[in-house]
């Protein structure tokens, strides 16, 4: 059989299973991630991802660990946050949804012990199919930290992004994705934050792509916005692709994203993570459909869901990817 045209892929992350929450070994973490990556290419997926299960802190089993895996390892970080650190955190207002900083900046930025390619590496070596990993961007880490060095959010995400940069031109990965899930509801930051993340691409020794959604913490949407107001800034990453949150918002805006620029593919969010319902694969070819129709030909260039499968039961997740192939498969005749 031929490839297809629309590839399929995941987001990131993956339900922590059972078994390793209750025994978080290094043994037990790496027969999770080869379940993970297994389970992917049983269902068809053609990019497969870790499923993150490597950021799992039991100590915060209600996180997959997007902000502080990065953020704790740093140098000049203090993490121990106090009282007096959470009520200048809250007059800032930075993360509208984030009421804690997840440490305090108390000089220059430098990368500590984090070791992305030793995690990357680790994933690398259990799968023979085309890997993605993912890695939280500098315009949403650089926001969840109190300051007290640089002069401006710029000047700290810069540094995040040399930082995160240097570590993602090490990664043994065909495709690297920068996760950003602030910016949908911050379209304002657009302007200064497009250099940052582009340092961070720019340093992928493959194709990168940028992920980009409106936040889920148990099924609630935590970012407002549309995508018409980010366009410009889609057009101008230095991405292969992008993948976009549009299943829970009824593809109203696709009309919009036509302007984006015809460089940058698109991945289209097709299947809902917001519910535990499963898409029937007649539901996802359809949405395809409506998408291509939208969008023109050649612009759809993944399928994907609209963001990780982490807050959901396994069975759910599982069957949600076996729906994204069927559904691809059914819409290109294969």
């Amino acid at each position: 059989m031929s490839e297809p045209t629309i590839k399929t892929t995941v987001v990131g992350s993956y339900p922590i299973p059972s078994w390793l929450a209750a025994y978080p070994t290094g043994q037990g973490l790496a027969d999770a991630t080869a379940v993970v990556l297994k389970t992917q290419e049983l269902a068809g997926i053609d990019v497969v991802a870790d499923g993150e299960l490597y950021r799992f802190d039991v100590n915060h089993p209600d996180t997959n660990g997007m902000i502080d895996y990065f953020v704790k390892p740093l140098g000049n970080v203090r993490y121990d946050v106090g009282r007096a650190d959470i009520e200048e955190f809250r007059r800032i207002n930075a993360m509208d949804f984030r009421r804690h900083p997840c440490g305090v900046i108390e000089g220059p930025l430098g990368e500590g012990t984090l070791n992305l390619p030793v995690a990357c590496s680790r994933a690398r070596a259990m799968t023979s199919s085309t890997f993605k990993f993912t890695v939280t961007g500098p315009h949403m880490l650089s926001k969840t930290m109190l300051d007290h060095h640089y002069p401006d959010v710029q000047s700290r995400c810069n540094a995040m992004a040399e930082i995160l940069a240097a570590q993602v031109r090490e990664l043994d990965a065909d495709i690297v994705q920068i996760d950003e899930a602030n910016i949908t509801g911050h379209p304002e930051d657009a302007a200064w934050a497009l250099d940052a993340i582009n340092t961070v691409l720019d340093a992928a020794p493959g194709q990168a792509a940028v992920h980009l959604c409106f936040g889920n913490y148990g099924g609630q949407t935590v970012q407002q916005g549309d995508w018409s107001k980010l366009v410009d800034f889609l057009g101008g990453l230095h991405a292969d692709h992008v993948l976009l949150e549009l299943a829970r918002r009824d593809g109203w805006e696709l009309e919009a994203l036509r302007d984006v620029n015809a460089n940058v593919g698109i991945g289209l969010g097709v299947v809902d993570i917001k519910t535990n319902v499963i898409e029937t694969p007649d539901e996802i070819a359809k949405r395809i459909e409506h998408a291509v129709k939208a969008l023109g030909e050649d612009r759809v260039t993944y399928v994907n869901p609209d963001c990780g499968f982490w807050m959901l039961p396994r069975s759910i997740a599982d069957g949600k990817m076996c729906a994204l192939v069927e559904g691809r498969d059914q819409f290109e005749g294969r």
